[in-house]
């Protein structure tokens, strides 16, 4: 498989946004709105419907869980030691890494879900689903806590008002309880979806920022040395420990080197942080993906 002209798409509609941002009077002001659309009504309506609309089966799914959680966790920890490592943190400074260890494991769901739609169709889009449920808490626990232990101040409120956790928790819930949606409502929820993938990675392109990446960086290329290139290769062990399908395996190397979350600036800026900084890391770890992502699936043959 060609993974490149499979990724030329969604890639395509990050330059388009990062185009249209740039030279057209459709600018940042007018893509903030549109981002907040995107993130707050647009994509939990997607993540909802594609969680509810194919029965979950745990027990199957188990393995790919158990394998995403411990490749997220690698990826927290990793982000972690990096100012205690003895040969880097003289180079790190400790506000900087606090708002900036995120990259290193969060993950662009847009991109993701696009993805995982052309790799393997429904039963794609259910188990990156599946995936995004169950990583989503802990992901958005571990880039507030450097943060808010750094700044003195609580996260609870944070992770409680996150719309991702919302409706992956409500997805799963319905899916357990065996709700389905009306047949009347899909098309509309449909469109809705398709809407919230075309919208939010043009979204991605219209936020990047190139002015602010000659800062720290040795923090930069630690973290998304991280991001793109240890994690795939840990996700690959994983796949390989937990005997995973070739669906399920496709599915945590492409969820392993995806480009860092695009709201990673706003939660660093809303904390008080260097937020140009951060979404500096998250432009060029977008970029990266047109190479991870490629690389990270061709670890399958």
């Amino acid at each position: 498989m060609n993974y490149a002209q499979l990724l030329f798409p969604d890639f395509s509609l990050i330059l388009c946004g990062y185009l249209i941002c740039r030279y057209t009077a459709l600018n940042r002001t007018v893509w903030e709105q549109v981002e907040s659309l995107v993130y707050y009504v647009l994509f939990p309506v997607l993540l909802f419907h594609s969680i509810v609309k194919s029965p979950l089966d745990l027990l199957a799914t188990s393995s790919l869980i158990s394998a995403g959680l411990l490749m997220g966790l690698a990826g927290i920890a990793m982000a972690y030691s990096l100012p205690h490592l003895p040969w880097l943190g003289r180079h790190i400074d400790p506000r900087e890494h606090a708002a900036s260890a995120q990259v290193a494991f969060r993950f662009n769901s847009f991109i993701g879900l696009a993805l995982a739609d052309r790799l393997a169709g429904s039963e794609g889009l259910l188990l990156i689903a599946v995936l995004i449920g169950v990583c989503v808490p802990l992901f958005n626990v571990a880039a507030v806590w450097p943060m808010a232990k750094h700044a003195q101040r609580g996260f609870l409120r944070e992770l409680v008002r996150n719309p991702l956790i919302l409706a992956t928790a409500s997805g799963l819930a319905a899916n357990l309880l065996g709700f389905t949606l009306p047949q009347w409502l899909e098309p509309t929820v449909m469109r809705i979806g398709a809407a919230s993938l075309a919208l939010g990675l043009m979204a991605a392109g219209a936020g990047m920022q190139f002015g602010h990446l000659s800062q720290a960086k040795t923090l930069a290329v630690a973290v998304l040395s991280i991001r793109h290139l240890l994690l795939p290769l840990v996700a690959f062990a994983l796949a390989k420990a937990f005997a995973l399908s070739l669906a399920q395996t496709s599915i945590l190397l492409a969820f392993s080197a995806l480009p860092t979350a695009s709201s990673a600036y706003v939660l660093a800026a809303r904390m008080g942080y260097n937020g140009g900084y951060v979404a500096g890391l998250v432009t060029l770890s977008t970029m990266l993906g047109v190479v991870s992502l490629p690389f990270a699936l061709g670890l399958l043959h």
